[in-house]
């Protein structure tokens, strides 16, 4: 595609964050549009590109053999130039590579770069993906695994995470081994609009390197919160060696609705002085928040699902219980590349409903 295509977007926009550089690559590779971007996370504490987003233009490079110019540490502009459609095969990807030692940079991140453009092209994919499993302000690969893939999946992109090994902030050490089955078709509509029964909570509190008691006070608290709100919850504790220390309490509401079960995900993270009983407290005041909404849709994966709504055939439509700036920066970059209507409509304080018109065919 000659360059005049390219296209040229301010990393700063919105909530400015890395999901403009994810997002863009993504519809980059899908589209075989070159892009330019300026600016990247110019308003946070170490703007540019931090490890985990260098490892994802990597990979978006590596599954299309783009051509890069800008993608070293701290580049706050870089030129991604597709060379074809993604390809299915073996890759690894380890976020300590481009850290040049340990990082927790999210290995969850980086698998949601190249998910879709693998999955629309014919043949299997294996990745290897090493980094933080479980780190702050990213999906967990537990949430990945039972919360984003199967509502994908009921669209049609199948694909399974076998958690090898835990890995937390900020030395990270974990790993993720992925099995992407790309079918060379569209996905399906997602419809996600009503929201019935709750049928059960459940979850995990973690801890790495650090004492028994701790995952225990967590879980009991987490079960104690939402038993006084009048849901029974099974969380289990568990203690795990890795790479450095790490705690983190990661909670699933499972719902009934029209499509099928749907699950939202709820986490929150310690730090050294911050009491278990505190961390538990966070995750559950989160799930309870979003129990009250009657939303089948949680606003993080409302966010993960803009990609996957306008790539789909047809029109998808997905209500929320909070529409974040998060979501309406992705919305943002999403406009820049593709022509398709994508409406977002509050519908009560921070809740609202997302319809995305798709292709209409392959």
């Amino acid at each position: 595609m000659p360059l005049h295509h390219l296209l040229t977007l301010d990393g700063s926009y919105g909530e400015g964050g890395g999901q403009i550089l994810r997002t863009a690559l993504t519809l980059s590779v899908i589209t075989g549009r070159p892009v330019h971007i300026e600016r990247i996370r110019a308003g946070r504490k170490n703007p540019g590109l931090q490890p985990q987003h260098l490892t994802a233009v990597r990979a978006a490079a590596a599954i299309c053999r783009a051509q890069l110019e800008g993608d070293e540490p701290s580049s706050q502009a870089l030129t991604f130039i597709p060379g074809g459609p993604a390809r299915p095969g073996e890759y690894a990807f380890d976020v300590a590579e481009a850290a040049r030692g340990g990082s927790a940079g999210s290995a969850g991140l980086v698998l949601q770069t190249v998910l879709l453009p693998l999955a629309s092209q014919q043949g299997e994919s294996h990745l290897t993906i090493r980094g933080g499993t479980h780190v702050p302000w990213a999906p967990s690969a537990s949430y990945l695994s039972h919360v984003f893939l199967p509502v994908l999946a009921r669209a049609g992109l199948q694909a399974q995470i076998e958690l090898v090994q835990w890995g937390f902030y900020p030395a990270g050490g974990g790993e993720i081994q992925v099995q992407i089955e790309g079918k060379g078709t569209m996905l399906h509509p997602i419809q996600l609009t009503d929201r019935g029964e709750l049928r059960r909570v459940w979850g995990t509190a973690a801890v790495m390197n650090l004492p028994a008691h701790i995952p225990q006070r967590m879980a009991a608290r987490a079960c104690n919160v939402l038993e006084e709100a009048g849901i029974r919850a099974q969380v289990e504790p568990r203690r795990l060696r890795g790479a450095g220390p790490g705690a983190g309490i990661f909670l699933f509401a499972e719902y009934e609705s029209a499509e099928g079960c749907i699950s939202a995900g709820f986490s929150a993270y310690g730090h050294k002085g911050l009491p278990a009983e505190h961390v538990a407290e966070a995750a559950c005041n989160e799930l309870l928040a979003h129990q009250r909404s009657g939303d089948p849709v949680d606003p993080h994966l409302a966010d993960q699902l803009i990609l996957p709504m306008l790539t789909a055939r047809g029109t998808s439509q997905i209500t929320t219980s909070r529409i974040s700036r998060h979501l309406l920066t992705n919305a943002w970059v999403s406009r820049q590349f593709l022509s398709q209507d994508l409406d977002i409509t509050e519908k009560r304080g921070a809740a609202g409903t997302i319809v995305a018109k798709g292709a209409e065919h392959d």
